[in-house]
């Protein structure tokens, strides 16, 4: 896919909007860094151990667990570390497109962030070391992010699923992508 002509800046900023992500969430996934960063393995690993058991998600795992593991271990550390920007935009982004080329269902996306909240909040609920008010709006900036995140790979997923199926449908007709949107524009 050509990024180019995506406005990753539009997309992060208009993105946080509709999340609530703010300065101050930002401030406070910081401040859980050193909090959450020592239990991403565990995360991890849960994660794949459910993504195992479910026959239609194993399949597409097969063979490459490690190596998705190692990726996955340190995309949760990034929550934690760095900016959330047009670089980490467009990181998702693209973690979109690969998503649609392995031909991941979209509701495999959405249940697995629904499990990686559910392990990053449960750390964030036990740390005895923070006050409640403090678990608490950590726990929503956590939500926020990996909502972010999610809003961002689906917005890619869906322009490339819509672009595929352009694609399979002028293969299919032998119309050209010119003649499609001349006549797309007339109507």
């Amino acid at each position: 896919m050509n990024t180019g002509s995506i406005d990753f800046h539009k997309i992060c900023k208009e993105s946080k909007e509709l999340v609530q992500l703010t300065p101050e969430s930002e401030r406070l996934i910081n401040k859980a860094g050193p909090i959450v960063i020592p239990y991403l393995d565990n995360v991890t690993n849960k994660f794949y151990d459910v993504l195992l058991r479910v026959p239609a998600t194993a399949k597409l795992l097969e063979g490459r667990v490690d190596s998705l593991k190692r990726t996955h271990r340190a995309w949760l550390e990034s929550l934690f570390t760095q900016t959330i920007d047009e670089g980490y935009t467009q990181w998702m982004h693209h973690v979109g497109e690969v998503h649609v080329n392995v031909e991941l269902p979209v509701e495999f996306m959405t249940s697995g962030m629904t499990l990686i909240q559910m392990e990053l909040l449960e750390i964030i609920l036990n740390d005895e070391s923070l006050e409640t008010d403090e678990r608490l709006k950590i726990s929503q900036a956590i939500i926020a992010l990996c909502g972010f995140s999610q809003l961002v790979m689906q917005k890619s997923y869906s322009e490339d699923t819509l672009r595929s199926e352009l694609d399979r449908f002028l293969e299919i007709t032998g119309m050209s992508k010119v003649l499609f949107e001349n006549l797309a524009s007339a109507f």
